[in-house]
């Protein structure tokens, strides 16, 4: 339900407690007239160090996302955003389905994830063949993989940055990721595309689309750009991307 610091939508979004870029990116976005409400999941233990440590984290959000939507849905949000990504990611297009699936029953809101996001934008940009990366450890980076590929893709490759704990996503340095954008891309990649909300790049990915001449499409960028479009708010936005300033 609008109200007065967001008269044209209210959205809900939900990220991990050690998550500081979602907020931030949508907020330096300055959308007008549109306001946003985060519901944490609580993650008590954030080392993701191996497979089997990135396993636990997602068990972490999974027994904390109930308590994070009921928290949000007080403010009575127009719509639900997961700034989260990997969840949604998780057992490819059907996997993703039936997650947002039963998140639209939960709150009888709709729904914008990463997965389907990265989806619509990429569809929207005319773009088949694909790069992309993560800060996730392998197990994760097969997920997202197995998505894009079943969503009609193709994955030329796919880096993980294998950030050991959740925090240290937001710790990557613009000069890393220049660097593993520029080994993913080439001639016959139309588009790099980053996953990982926690990680900072939307202002990086609008510069290197700039020297790249292709879509750099970063995860934040995608989410509010979908959650926007999907809710008739039509506004372009400067300094995120060719998605957000363009479509």
């Amino acid at each position: 339900m609008t109200n007065t610091v967001g008269p044209r939508a209210v959205f809900g979004v939900v990220v991990p407690s050690t998550n500081t870029v979602v907020e931030h990116d949508y907020w330096t976005a300055r959308v007008p007239g549109v306001a946003y409400r985060a519901g944490s999941m609580y993650i008590p233990d954030p080392a993701m160090r191996d497979d089997a440590g990135f396993e636990a984290l997602l068990g972490q959000i999974r027994a904390s996302i109930d308590t994070a939507v009921r928290d949000v849905l007080t403010a009575e949000p127009d719509r639900m955003v997961m700034g989260m990504s990997a969840e949604t990611f998780w057992g490819g297009v059907e996997g993703n389905a039936a997650f947002e699936r039963r998140l639209r029953e939960r709150t009888g809101l709709p729904v914008t994830t990463g997965a389907s996001a990265c989806r619509a934008a990429l569809r929207e940009l005319g773009c088949r063949r694909i790069a992309v990366f993560s800060p996730y450890q392998p197990i994760a980076d097969r997920e997202v993989g197995r998505f894009f590929a079943e969503a009609g893709f193709d994955v030329a490759a796919i880096t993980g940055l294998r950030c050991p704990t959740a925090m240290d996503i937001a710790r990557v340095p613009d000069d890393r990721l220049r660097d593993v954008v520029g080994q993913l891309d080439g001639p016959d990649v139309d588009a790099v595309v980053q996953v990982g909300t926690n990680l900072s790049f939307v202002a990086l990915a609008d510069r290197l689309e700039q020297e790249l001449g292709k879509p750099v499409v970063a995860i934040n960028a995608a989410t509010l750009w979908h959650a926007l479009r999907e809710h008739g708010i039509a506004d372009r936005v400067p300094g995120a991307g060719r998605l957000l300033r363009e479509h």
